[in-house]
């Protein structure tokens, strides 16, 4: 795969390495299920074999005697524990030891601890069971489903969005279509398993586990064991991808912590990927139907979006992207609605661009073929369609860059080398097709708090409790450090990963680096105001100089004048070793309960289309060429551009490592990924990454990444919007688009085979 090296752009941070990069790539960075504890036993989960019943007997005998097996924690086990509940803090509200219902295929029955894994492993798999079993329902268009309104029950999606009178406007439009499209159900498989590590001393409680979430998690596991969360700590120094998996603690971590305790040592708990699946949470299915009315100019009139999800009977779990899709072009009229679709499966979850990736392939898609219908370019469709407010509320946008997207992607890719019509463009045997699409991502922001620490030598340590999940975020709260205090990043050390640290949100919705580093502003800014003051007192350096003339550079304090003096000065003058504050960041918008509810393991965000002055977006255009051999039908896709504005960049290489981890996972998403089930027992099929299908580099040659600038100071302090999850938004749509180029087929459910475009 050939790629091109990061630039540093305007309102761009320098393309530093990581700081852990090092320790990673040799092998060094330790994970949860690495830290060591002494003389600690192993743990397998058994689970039903089932997706909907009872368990009527356990039969453990078998189990029990496996040589090492120390203990088997079951039914009746938990009785002075309480259930999960169901949240952004909790995966489902199914306790699985609690009660002998099953509501899912996989369903934890049972715990086994052993002296060894492999003791362990094998009594697991002796576990035998008697069910009173029932006919589950696996999926759509199955007997046995309830379909229910989605809105409301959510914090997440409160309504569904419309403005005017969409049936009239679509009734009178010259031009319409009314298309349905679906996407897979999908599951994250990170590289790095889950796992549970529960460590006793007294009463203090130590959990090992791979987290986006350490400081809501404390307070849940606090609550279901009956706790006080001050005894509760959880550790994760490192997560080898999440996604969203790793956001919500499931039911798995109490058990173990039980477990340990009864046993009184240390217990180890590392789920097989095969187990994970029915386990953790997922994306699930969706089905999408959209309508687009538009004159002959092109101009849409009525725009209507209607959604269906699946989700699991205990818990309402919804994405509900019609927030973003009804606000994204200049519609005239918008009608949505979301249903869910409760079937006998384990509850779904967060999955990198929850709500987006599946509804915006479906508007996109829909767009790209608007476009085909009028005989107008895809760019230009859009851009006549590109509004000066969003529709729903008619709030401005904070920024707006999606046409310089469109543009510099355009440009880049060589757009104007495209031939319109369709299967008019060959290499050799090579059907050879071109798409585009739109990506777009809310921004928010989330209550975080840090600690920042600066001695007299110049060394800095940086403190907060948020989560390096592979984005780079401890790279860039070092560079935010560096940056205001004036020091090399090597002088930075960025401690992360701990719910004994300041406490900060979870990291998801793309919020960790604007959180995060505004909160590392403040601490810094309230650092450079203590030195500032006494440099400039009556006694100082620097007297008769303002802190607002005033900047910190290589450990020197620098007036507009010229002058200067050095930051040891000014500590001994102080008579102090080391300045360190403690700073609180709430994004706009927030009342004092938000930063309440942090402390109290709760993730409030702001942003995106809630706050009331303006709606906050990042945007990108994703751009595709796909090859398609005319007698296999096989799929190719050579090349792919993106360009993408997301405020401010705090790091180049790390943002552009993002986005083309997202890009690529988006081709996965268009043609490789999907979660086969088997309809007649709601249960997963392909459960390793043999029949799991994910892209590899050979699946794509050539791929661009544009860092398209951008200000905007409404965002938050640090003038950063996420980007994250805005990569792999666009992609599927504009996969399909080239498809249809190449083709002239217009294949409208994911993921897109050989099998159907074969004639």
């Amino acid at each position: 795969m050939n790629v091109a090296a990061p630039q540093p752009k305007e309102n761009m941070g320098q393309p530093l390495p990581r700081i852990d990069a090092r320790l990673k790539v040799t092998g060094q960075a330790e994970y949860a299920a690495d830290l060591p504890a002494a003389n600690i036993a192993h743990a397998v989960l058994a689970t039903s074999s089932i997706a909907k019943g009872k368990v009527a007997r356990l039969y453990l005998d078998d189990a029990r005697s496996v040589p090492g097996v120390l203990d088997i924690v079951t039914y009746g086990d938990l009785d002075k524990v309480e259930t999960p509940k169901f949240g952004n803090t909790g995966a489902s509200s199914i306790g699985p030891l609690h009660d002998k219902a099953i509501f899912h295929d996989g369903q934890i029955i049972a715990l086994v601890v052993a002296e060894t894994f492999e003791a362990a492993e094998e009594a697991a798999q002796r576990i035998r069971a008697d069910y009173a079993e029932e006919k589950p329902t696996a999926s759509f268009d199955m007997p046995g489903t309830k379909t229910i309104d989605a809105a409301g029950k959510s914090p997440l999606f409160k309504e569904d969005v419309k403005a005017g009178d969409f049936d009239a406007a679509y009734e009178s439009a010259p031009m319409k279509i009314d298309a349905r499209y679906s996407t897979p159900t999908q599951h994250h498989n990170p590289i790095e398993l889950f796992s549970t590590t529960a460590v006793w001393q007294g009463d203090q409680l130590t959990v090992y586990e791979p987290s986006q979430n350490v400081t809501g998690w404390k307070v849940e596991l606090a609550r279901q064991l009956r706790l006080d969360p001050a005894n509760v700590r959880i550790v994760c120094p490192n997560v080898g991808g999440a996604f969203g998996s790793k956001g919500p603690m499931t039911a798995r971590t109490a058990i173990v912590a039980v477990a340990a305790r009864r046993l009184g040592r240390p217990v180890r708990c590392v789920v097989s990927r095969m187990q994970a699946f029915g386990t953790q949470t997922y994306r699930a299915e969706t089905r999408h139907r959209i309508r687009i009315g538009a004159g002959k100019d092109g101009r849409i009139t009525a725009f209507g979006h209607e959604g269906w999800e699946v989700t699991s009977r205990p818990d309402s779990y919804v994405v509900g992207g019609t927030s973003a899709t009804g606000r994204m072009y200049a519609y005239g009229s918008v009608l949505t609605h979301v249903s869910l679709v409760q079937a006998d499966r384990n509850t779904p979850g967060y999955m990198r661009s929850p709500p987006e990736t599946p509804y915006v392939y479906a508007l996109e898609s829909a767009m790209d073929e608007m476009a085909v219908a009028l005989g107008m370019d895809s760019i230009e469709f859009r851009r006549i369609n590109e509004p000066q407010k969003e529709p729903i509320g008619g709030k401005p946008f904070s920024s707006r860059s999606l046409m310089k997207c469109y543009d510099q992607a355009a440009d880049a890719f060589g757009w104007t080398r495209r031939d319109a019509k369709v299967g008019s463009m060959r290499d050799g045997d090579w059907l050879v097709g071109m798409g585009c699409a739109t990506a777009v991502y809310p921004t928010a922001g989330a209550p975080c708090a840090a600690r920042v620490r600066l001695t007299a030598e110049g060394d800095v340590r940086v403190q907060c409790g948020s989560h390096e999940i592979g984005t780079g975020v401890r790279t860039v709260a070092g560079q935010m450090a560096a940056e205001r205090l004036g020091v090399d990043i090597g002088k930075v050390a960025v401690e992360m990963g701990d719910s004994a640290l300041p406490p900060a949100p979870v990291s998801g919705g793309s919020i960790s680096t604007a959180s995060v580093c505004s909160a590392v502003l403040k601490a810094c800014d309230a650092v450079r105001t203590k030195l500032f003051a006494a440099a400039v007192a009556e006694s100082g350096p620097l007297a008769g100089s303002h802190n607002e003339e005033l900047d910190l550079h290589e450990g020197r304090i620098l007036t507009k004048g010229g002058a200067s003096a050095s930051t040891a000065d000014i500590f001994k003058a102080m008579q102090v070793g080391a300045i360190e504050e403690y700073a609180e960041f709430a994004p706009k918008g927030s009342t004092p309960e938000a930063l309440k509810k942090l402390y109290a393991g709760q993730s409030e965000f702001h942003g995106g289309e809630s706050d009331a002055d303006s709606v906050k977006y990042a945007f990108g255009a994703e751009f595709v060429e796909v090859h398609i051999n005319s007698y296999t039908r096989e799929i190719r896709v050579p090349r792919i551009v993106g360009a993408f504005a997301a405020g401010r960049i705090m790091n180049t290489r790390t943002a552009r490592s993002q986005l083309m981890g997202g890009m690529i996972w988006g081709i996965g998403q268009a043609l490789h990924e999907a979660t086969e089930i088997d309809t007649r027992y709601a249960r997963y099929v392909n459960r390793d990454l043999q029949d799991y299908l994910v892209p590899v580099n050979a699946d794509v040659r050539d791929l661009d990444v544009i860092l398209v600038p951008e200000i905007d100071h409404e965002v938050n302090p640090a003038g950063v919007k996420g980007l994250g999850e805005l990569g792999n938004v666009g992609t599927a749509a504009a996969v399909a688009s080239a498809v249809y180029h190449a083709t002239g087929k217009r294949i409208r459910d994911l993921p897109i085979r050989i099998d159907d475009l074969i004639v």
